[in-house]
């Protein structure tokens, strides 16, 4: 914690990342923050088409073989997230949040809402009146879900995160059911607008809302070959 009272958090933005490979940073990450050798992270990039499977998915909304997803140039991967299917791809950001729930009363549930809430109020400042729905974890704009949210938590570090719909081609969703989810449509930013957005743009409004409302100081710019144990 600095002295004007907030704590620091790393941001690191990867830009255009593999599934695995940030799967693997996380983890390091985890490791890293539960040994107190770093501060709270903020990992911020978009995926190679991939659909990921949580701990609570049903095979079933997996609508298409692993075969045709092959074909396709979609990656596949089971994790140990909570929630079920969903999938990531270019023109989608991606949060991955490493914190010590330790600071934050070791209350994942709250964590979860809080993630909701600060994706609400990042959306209202775009324009656009977010809200939850009672039951599924996401943010929906209207009928549209356009934020998915699934966390794993080790040693009460988060990681894995959240998923925003900016300029995704939606037409990914049809090989699944995201989420599990039937009766509600995927939408995105930019069909909800009707423009185009600048990621850039769109990356620094969620950072610093994020850092505003988990009452951080965002330190930029970090170099991932600089952590504690790379080479």
């Amino acid at each position: 914690m600095n002295g004007n009272g907030y704590r620091r958090l790393l941001r690191f933005d990867l830009g255009r990342t593999k599934y695995e490979e940030t799967w693997k940073l996380q983890k390091k990450l985890v490791t890293l923050r539960s040994q107190k050798k770093i501060p709270d992270c903020l990992i911020i990039t978009e995926h190679d088409p991939v659909i990921t499977m949580g701990r609570g998915t049903d095979p079933d909304n997996l609508l298409v073989t692993p075969e045709k997803l092959l074909n396709g140039g979609i990656s596949l991967f089971e994790v140990e997230r909570g929630g079920d299917i969903t999938f990531h791809g270019p023109g989608q950001t991606v949060l991955y949040p490493i914190i010590d729930l330790h600071n934050r009363g070791c209350d994942v549930h709250q964590y979860l809402r809080d993630l909701e809430q600060f994706v609400i109020n990042t959306l209202e400042e775009i324009g656009l009146e977010a809200e939850t729905r009672p039951g599924p974890t996401g943010i929906w704009v209207d009928d549209y879900k356009i934020g998915a949210i699934g966390v794993a938590v080790s040693r009460w570090i988060t990681y894995h995160g959240l998923a925003l719909n900016v300029n995704t081609n939606l037409k990914y969703f049809d090989l699944i059911n995201p989420c599990g989810i039937t009766e509600y449509p995927v939408g995105s930013i930019a069909d909800l607008l009707g423009e185009e957005i600048d990621m850039k743009e769109m990356n620094n409004l969620l950072a610093e809302m994020f850092a505003e409302y988990f009452n951080y100081q965002i330190e930029e710019n970090n170099n991932l070959n600089a952590l504690p144990g790379s080479v």
